[in-house]
């Protein structure tokens, strides 16, 4: 086998092997894996996936949270929030998705691999600031893209697209300050102007 003729069957058997029981479910779709794992497996198993001799994900591609909540039009029954990790393998050339779902959703938790791969740092600050997972083990969880001051976690499919708060300069006080929010939410509907004859159209 050349080093660009994995395919998606080879990929996961290679995953299963590596991982055995620790596989709650695999699939292939759209020539991709995705391997799910528990959030008390999940450790192990990125330490599997990254050194195991038909596996060697070196390369942390990307990790984002997801939340569930209103999947499938709120039908979706299962835990609420997800991190989902893209894999790279530079020496065998192939690809994998691993998720992991966190058992508590009022308190989303699972291991931080930022010892397993360095790159996961600033993602792991990421998907706690925007969906308020918490990492495990990780030496520095802190919001990243937010103020620090924000209040909430605003890719949470329940937090209001205005927010909670709004900030501004107070010249009296010569500083930032924050208020509860004065704009008021509406709908905006457009408007849909059709002219006769409009582009040759009758």
């Amino acid at each position: 086998m050349t080093a660009f003729s994995v395919t998606p069957e080879a990929i996961q058997a290679a995953v299963v092997a590596a991982l055995g029981d620790k596989v709650q479910r695999i699939s292939i779709s759209l020539g991709e894996v995705e391997v799910v794992v528990s959030a008390d497996d999940y450790h192990a198993a990125t330490l599997l996936l990254r050194d195991a001799v038909g596996c060697k994900f070196e390369q942390l591609m990307d990790l984002c949270g997801v939340d569930y909540s209103e999947y499938k039009g709120g039908a979706y029954e299962g835990p609420r929030f997800c991190v989902v990790l893209q894999l790279l393998s530079v020496s065998l050339n192939q690809r994998l998705r691993l998720k992991v779902l966190a058992t508590d959703d009022a308190m989303p938790l699972v291991a931080s691999v930022t010892d397993v791969w360095a790159a996961a740092d600033w993602y792991e600050r990421e998907a706690f600031d925007l969906f308020g997972i918490m990492f495990d083990g990780h030496n520095d969880l802190r919001r990243i893209l937010t103020d620090y001051g924000f209040i909430g976690h605003p890719f949470r499919k329940d937090f209001p697209t205005s927010g909670y708060v709004e900030m501004r300069y107070d010249a009296e006080q010569a500083r930032v300050i924050y208020q509860p929010i004065t704009i008021e939410s509406r709908e905006i509907t457009p408007r849909i102007i059709r002219e006769n004859n409009y582009g040759g159209l009758k």
